[in-house]
């Protein structure tokens, strides 16, 4: 089947077995229907020849019922054959009901309402099976090179009982590879929906600089502060930790949230700093689980102080605040970090003496009242000296606050970004991801 058969043909199954289960409903039973499929390949990558190759092709759906001022919701895979999934899906309507009738009364159920229609599909150009090969390896032709690529179609649906309808369907690749040289490494990605080949050889370029870099003599640095450069994938991993409750209203509320201080003014962030939910990236669609519609561009951060939390139908009801169709988990799907000033070719000698840092690793909050971060270098990381590059660092562990690497420490941010696509493979092809510049940050903190 090709990609856009499969697109068609998941849309038509979706509305067939959909039809029968709302046609279903009894009483004051109301039910949102949402559905996550993809048809993807992948092929994995060692030493510059494949590894592993699969095509995957997948389709779940999940039944959220609501009736006597109860919630319940059940989720299950499909066959993709309209018999056998319309009595599945209608079985599984009659456990929710079983369900229902033990359940307690939620009193913070958010009703089923009809959230509208929207109708987007985003057809790509992607690589033929037969030429995925030779189109990546042929670039990396003597590089000992390791990755994933992945590519296809990824669709999620909505509808609920209410007459509201979703649907959202995009055709993206990534491959997500690293360069090796002995133990060294070079970590990169290349993604889109258009594969150009150009546009991959000077991807590559790039990673084989960097390790060419990364021969050089391995430098030790001791523990202390540096003036340190981040790159946007780094940067990317930095803020990805507001993805950790930092931006849940839920979390303000309940005290557990590590903007705690930044939601109530007790702190800033430097006025450089412009975070928005822009899903303008097309990354990801607006719609949530409920089928709530975010703006096309939500303000979280202006000029370092905070313009809104994400906050969800649910926590709404909770406390009172102004829905703003942040999903359930109330973290970003499309960060996207406004650029600065400083020029990409000017990074070097802007950062004078101190440390380059491609990649972080292994991020974890290590005091979230101070929404202070701990991790770990990773990768293409160099010690540098009077704007020259020396040589690679031992991998070291660093412990910033934000409220200082993106507050009195930023020196600039860059006039260049970078999108980081989520690549995400665990049960299913993740959507999301983010936009960054670089980061310019005075005295960041290395602890090992």
């Amino acid at each position: 089947m090709s990609q856009c058969d499969f697109i068609d043909t998941v849309r038509q199954h979706f509305d067939a077995v959909a039809d029968c289960v709302l046609g279903s409903l009894l009483g004051d039973e109301a039910a949102t229907l949402n559905l996550n499929a993809e048809e993807t390949l992948f092929v994995r990558f060692n030493n510059n020849r494949v590894r592993q190759n699969t095509n995957v092709e997948q389709i779940a759906m999940g039944l959220q019922l609501q009736g006597a001022g109860r919630t319940t919701e059940m989720t299950r895979t499909l066959s993709g054959n309209f018999e056998s999934d319309r009595d599945a899906m209608l079985h599984m309507l009659y456990q929710c009901r079983a369900e229902l009738a033990v359940l307690p009364l939620d009193p913070h159920q958010v009703p089923v309402e009809n959230h509208g229609i929207s109708d987007e599909t985003f057809r790509g150009q992607l690589l033929t099976p037969h030429a995925v090969v030779g189109a990546v390896v042929g670039p990396a032709e003597g590089c000992d090179m390791a990755g994933l690529y992945a590519a296809g179609s990824i669709v999620r649906a909505n509808r609920n009982s209410k007459g509201q309808r979703h649907w959202f369907a995009t055709q993206t690749f990534f491959m997500d590879y690293s360069l090796y040289n002995g133990s060294r490494a070079v970590k990169g990605s290349y993604a889109g929906t258009h594969w150009d080949s150009s546009q991959w050889a000077a991807n590559l370029a790039h990673s084989k600089h960097l390790l060419r870099l990364m021969a050089k003599p391995l430098q030790t640095v001791a523990p202390g502060q540096y003036r340190t450069y981040l790159a946007p994938r780094a940067v990317a991993d930095l803020v990805g930790m507001m993805g950790w409750n930092a931006l849940s209203a839920s979390a303000w509320k309940q005290g557990r949230s590590p903007f705690k201080k930044l939601a109530d003014k007790e702190c800033r962030l430097s006025t450089q700093v412009h975070v928005t939910e822009n899903f303008g990236l097309g990354l990801t669609p607006r719609f949530n689980a409920l089928g709530e519609v975010s703006e096309p561009a939500v303000p979280l951060i202006a000029a370092g102080e905070l313009s809104t939390l994400l906050v969800s139908s649910r926590t709404s009801k909770e406390f009172g605040l102004i829905a703003n169709g942040a999903n359930e988990s109330e973290s970003p799907r499309a960060l996207d970090v406004a650029p600065g000033t400083l020029e990409e070719k000017d990074v070097l000698q802007q950062l004078g003496t101190g440390l380059y840092l491609s990649n972080l690793h292994y991020l974890n909050w290590s005091d979230p009242v101070s929404a202070r971060v701990t991790g770990m270098t990773r990768y293409a990381c160099f010690w540098v000296e009077n704007g020259e590059i020396v040589g690679p660092i031992k991998d070291m562990r660093w412990d910033e606050s934000l409220y200082d690497a993106l507050g009195s420490k930023l020196v600039a941010l860059t006039t260049h970004t970078a999108i980081d696509p989520a690549v995400d493979t665990y049960f299913q092809r993740a959507l999301g991801g983010s936009r960054t510049p670089g980061a310019l940050i005075d005295n960041f903190t290395f602890t090992l």
